[in-house]
């Protein structure tokens, strides 16, 4: 699913509104779930371990300072990105993206679908442990504006104590769910009929790693480690040549979408139009990708995935940077 810059932005959309995964109500998934007993041990197990992982860990290290090292993980190519708070509601969209997802294919292929996912959401819980290996021995955190004029932003500053910066979750999420929208597909047969979706997650993927960017939720230092960290994590799904190809494009103008698609204010057609100037992003990209194959290296000798991450964090000098 590797796609050209020219190609992926030039791609025009006629899917109907019935036939985009934006068009799903997330709250279908937990409703099947709870009624299918092949779907909720997954979500028993899983929602719980996203719970602990993203919240509780950052509380817990949020009330009781000092017992988990944090790192200001700062850059200053962080200046050469706009603040720009209306791309908050496709940042929040981050969880909704996924579970969306799951409505979509339960839906539309009901039993047949039950298998992969379930896999699926098992994997999920997975991926937050995953991450979690980095955040119980190095947490991070970076300058984020005190900007509450949104209320949106509100409840960001309420519930997010902003202390798991490196790796993103909200990258490796999103890469995580349009990769396996495909191996969904594959596995149903339905690679071919469901390619514009496909690629519809792709975008909506883009979309929300440079939302996180836009808000200032993020430094241009935590897109690396999500990438490598899906790396480890699917080592056969996001090689390094996809990451090279996911990077290549961030910034990209979304493509087309059916008027009444891009009406949904989280489908990425509808993102705000917030341009960077080219030598910036150039630099941008060049930087994610330098620190992302640095990891690669460090992580041949390493005894643990994540060990080139904290090597990274507890060395880091965002005033040197």
């Amino acid at each position: 699913m590797n796609l050209t810059k020219a190609s992926f932005s030039d791609t025009v959309w006629f899917m109907n509104k019935k036939d985009s995964v934006y068009s799903e109500d997330w709250l279908y998934a937990f409703f099947k779930a709870f009624f299918s007993p092949k779907l909720r041990p997954a979500f028993l197990k899983s929602v719980p371990a996203i719970i602990f992982n993203f919240f509780l860990r950052q509380y817990h290290a949020a009330f009781l300072p000092g017992r988990i090292p944090v790192t200001s993980v700062d850059h200053k190519l962080d200046e050469k990105v706009p603040f720009v708070p209306s791309w908050v509601t496709i940042y929040l969209d981050f969880v909704h993206f996924w579970i969306r997802m799951l409505s979509f294919f339960l839906r539309r292929y009901g039993r047949k679908a039950i298998i992969p996912v379930r896999d699926f959401v098992y994997s999920m819980g997975d991926l937050y442990c995953h991450a979690a290996e980095v955040y119980k021995r190095n947490m991070s955190t970076t300058k984020r504006p005190f900007y509450i004029a949104r209320p949106r932003f509100f409840v960001i500053h309420l519930l997010d104590p902003h202390l798991m910066c490196i790796p993103s979750l909200h990258v490796m999420v999103v890469i995580h769910t349009y990769l396996q929208f495909a191996e969904i597909a594959k596995k149903l047969g339905e690679s071919e009929k469901l390619k514009e979706q496909a690629l519809e997650m792709k975008q909506g993927a883009l979309a929300i790693s440079q939302a996180i960017l836009f808000v200032k939720q993020h430094s241009v230092n935590c897109l690396p480690a999500a990438l490598y960290g899906m790396t480890c994590f699917t080592p056969q799904l996001f090689t390094p040549k996809e990451a090279e190809a996911f990077t290549d494009l961030l910034f990209s103008p979304a493509p087309k979408a059916d008027e009444e698609i891009s009406k949904n204010r989280v489908h990425p057609s509808a993102a705000p139009n917030t341009k960077i100037p080219h030598e910036d992003q150039a630099q941008i990209k060049k930087h994610i990708l330098t620190l992302y194959y640095k990891y690669l290296e460090e992580g041949k000798t390493a005894k643990t995935w994540y060990e080139p991450v904290l090597k990274f964090l507890q060395t880091y000098n965002a005033e040197i940077a």
